[in-house]
């Protein structure tokens, strides 16, 4: 029923939702700004919904972490869908995920999705990497904060793949922190037992803002590895909350 229940409730609103679409295109004209925010608190509700339909119960620690007065780049781990549902949901000020490009092809969500400022990549073509990211670091320096899953999939045994190292380049050219993100037991919901969602306890963990002037040069030169082995730490010490 909890299956059932979210995939109701996603299609009513993406169907039921189309006026609001024309409501917020029109808000534009008049404050760009307000109607971002307006769209996000939209999208986060609708999330919220879904994450309390699947019967979820989501742990956030670390909020003191989270930066609202600039634009920063999250980093999680990707262990499932709703990851970008959880995650989205608590993101305080605007920000775009970068996501697979075969989501573009839902023709509604695709709309929501470039309002909130997402990036589609194409990860069977590396240009379209260089693309995304040159897109993300424009975002970064207007004021708006950008999500991504650096593994580039989510992983099916809890394992995390390498970070892809290109993914930072984001904040090394624009000097914003990182923020990492640690999802944990979020593949228990869905994924662990597809088609079936499943009541369940998960974490979301902000960990704290890694600053690239505090690193060491050889730190820089691989933030990636180094954000993966702050998160990779953040998951082992939540390991207790099951």
């Amino acid at each position: 029923m909890r299956s059932l229940g979210a995939i109701v409730f996603a299609v009513l609103f993406l169907v039921l939702g189309l006026p609001l679409l024309g409501l917020e295109w029109l808000y534009t004209k008049i404050n760009k700004k307000g109607a971002d925010i307006s769209s996000l608190r939209i999208v986060q509700w609708a999330f919220k919904t879904i994450i309390a339909i699947s019967g979820t119960e989501v742990i956030v620690k670390g909020e003191e972490n989270v930066i609202s007065n600039r634009s920063v780049l999250y980093i999680g781990n990707h262990r499932s869908i709703f990851d970008v549902l959880i995650g989205y949901s608590h993101c305080p000020t605007r920000t775009g995920f970068i996501a697979k490009n075969s989501i573009e092809k839902i023709p509604i969500l695709r709309i929501w999705m470039e309002r909130l400022y997402c990036l589609f990549l194409d990860r069977s073509n590396p240009r379209d990497g260089l693309r995304v990211v040159l897109t993300a670091i424009e975002y970064i320096k207007k004021g708006i904060s950008i999500f991504v899953f650096p593994e580039g999939t989510r992983t099916r045994n809890g394992e995390m793949s390498p970070f892809k190292e290109g993914t930072f380049k984001i904040a090394t050219k624009t000097n914003c922190p990182i923020i990492p993100v640690a999802f944990s037991n979020t593949e228990d919901i869905f994924e662990g037992h597809f088609p079936w969602v499943k009541k369940t306890r998960v974490v979301m963990h902000y960990g704290k803002p890694i600053y690239l002037d505090d690193l060491t040069p050889e730190e820089r030169k691989h933030v990636g590895a180094y954000t993966q082995k702050v998160i990779v730490e953040m998951l082992e010490e939540d390991k207790d909350l099951f």
